[in-house]
């Protein structure tokens, strides 16, 4: 019987270990980590073990009423993060903005428009946008892809896990104009000043 209790004790100090090192690694990370990842921080092999103790960390952060969350994704990878609600209220605490006025619009109409032609981005955005493209190139938020003398621009997997967007492009082109607030056909800023950089 005494055998049975202390089995029983190190099974539970083994999941509160598993949860607290899957809370760890979603903190440090910054990113979504899908299940593999997670399992290999845990010591777990399990697909359904792992997703479980991530799961029971993301009820925790929702039954302790936290202004960050732990989500699911769409497609199976766990991300913490903070609720879009008290956003508003700490961006300026944020060490610095990922991006400046400028590349931030022309990255939002990338993504609206995708696939997009990088002389398109440039008639509707102007000259800078030449140098916003090569910044959001350069941070992987999209890509391009030589087709005959122009270059077609696509968002990255890495631009819809950073604003926690469905990877799928129509899906996320809807999550989008929801976001801005924009209805189907959305009429973006053509003008550009010198201040966008």
């Amino acid at each position: 019987m005494e055998t049975q209790v202390s089995t029983n004790t190190a099974q539970l100090k083994t999941a509160d270990l598993q949860q607290q090192l899957c809370e760890a690694a979603l903190y440090v990370s910054g990113r979504p980590l899908d299940l593999k990842m997670i399992g290999s921080v845990i010591g777990a092999r399990s697909e359904d073990k792992i997703r479980g103790i991530a799961t029971a960390v993301a009820e925790r952060y929702r039954m302790a009423g936290s202004p960050i969350q732990v989500v699911e994704l769409p497609d199976g990878r766990f991300v913490m993060q903070l609720k879009a609600e008290f956003g508003k209220h700490v961006r300026k605490l944020a060490n610095r903005p990922l991006l400046t006025p400028g590349p931030l619009r022309t990255l939002s109409f990338i993504a609206l428009k995708q696939p997009v032609t990088q002389s398109y981005v440039v008639r509707v955005r102007g000259k800078l946008a030449y140098g916003h493209v090569k910044q959001l190139k350069d941070m992987d938020l999209i890509n391009d892809e030589r087709i005959g003398r122009t270059r077609m621009l696509r968002t990255t997997s890495t631009f819809a896990d950073y604003f926690n967007l469905n990877h799928d492009q129509s899906l996320m082109k809807k999550e989008l104009k929801k976001a801005l607030q924009l209805g189907e056909d959305p009429q973006l800023p053509i003008e550009t000043t010198k201040s966008e950089n």
